[in-house]
């Protein structure tokens, strides 16, 4: 926190905290696996980029660099071994009367840590982790608007209607949604991206212009394309969706994961399709350093 290593139990803030209250807090969520030569993060560039860019979208007067905070990310994973997952975050800790505050320095914090075993063990209930999702599609409430807050920054205040979307389909006993954009085209899941495989065998995608900029996302296209892959970045009508023969939803904690059901309707032939499969098992591997190809994804503890 703000440059000094400290227990997990000291990292906090006081709860009339601005960000807390205001919902301005941003971050990014990063994933760091074992890999033959020891721990890797996945893609740190362009998470940190997308950082930049969410503090730049909301206006946070952020103080560090992208080296800076690069290295304090790196730091981090090396100070907790065994970390799967990292999380980066910039909020105004300052306690204000005002929307706008009157004390605008920001503090960057970093945790590195092990999703079920420092978060989901320590909650009541059960983790709801699937490995094949059926999902609803959510009609009333609409996709993040340019208008009010850019979808492509990652600030705590663009998750509050999708969580509760995502709540409700729960309810409906669903495994999560996918929102539709203010002109009824499929946009995104609340913390994924979505791909599918069309009538013509072809990979599609929403455009970026109204979906956060996901870096699974932007690997997925990548990777596609090096494959030799037909891919296509084009509004996606939920009716396309229904009728495709595969179906996909893509994030950091996601991966690759298999979409089985949308609404009432089987996808394909209800099971993970193998085009998903090949791609689900190509992009496991190359997280976990097996594909000399993509190794410039990875930045190894040792090489910093």
């Amino acid at each position: 926190m703000d440059g000094e290593l400290v227990a997990w139990e000291r990292a906090t803030v006081h709860v009339l905290s601005h960000s807390l209250q205001r919902g301005s807090l941003i971050f990014d969520y990063l994933s760091v696996a074992e890999a033959p030569r020891g721990q890797a993060i996945f893609r740190l560039g362009p998470h940190v980029e997308r950082f930049l860019r969410s503090a730049e979208l909301v206006g946070l007067p952020l103080r560090m660099t992208g080296e800076q905070i690069g290295d304090a990310i790196v730091e981090t994973v090396a100070a907790n071994p065994g970390a799967t997952a990292v999380k980066v975050s910039a909020f105004i800790p300052s306690l204000e009367i005002d929307v706008v505050p009157m004390d605008d320095r920001v503090s960057v914090a970093v945790a590195a840590y092990q999703p079920v075993q420092d978060i989901a063990r320590r909650n009541p209930g059960k983790p709801h982790f699937k490995r094949e999702l059926s999902l609803w599609i959510e009609r009333e409430r609409r996709n993040r608007r340019h208008d009010i807050v850019d979808p492509q920054a990652k600030v705590a205040a663009n998750y509050l209607s999708p969580m509760a979307a995502k709540w409700a389909a729960r309810r409906r006993g669903y495994d999560d949604v996918l929102l539709i954009d203010q002109d009824g085209a499929i946009a995104e899941g609340p913390t994924t991206n979505v791909f599918c495989f069309d009538s013509s065998g072809s990979l599609c995608t929403p455009p970026e212009r109204n979906v956060l900029l996901g870096i699974t996302r932007k690997s997925i296209i990548e990777l596609a394309k090096h494959d030799g892959l037909e891919i296509h970045e084009r509004r996606l009508l939920p009716e396309e969706l229904l009728g495709a023969s595969e179906v996909f939803v893509t994030g950091t904690t996601a991966g690759v994961l298999p979409v089985i059901r949308i609404d009432q309707t089987s996808i394909g032939d209800g099971v993970i399709g193998p085009k998903t499969l090949a791609l689900q098992e190509r992009f496991e591997l190359i997280v976990h350093g097996g594909d000399p190809a993509f190794d410039h994804w990875l930045t190894y503890l040792d090489s910093r």
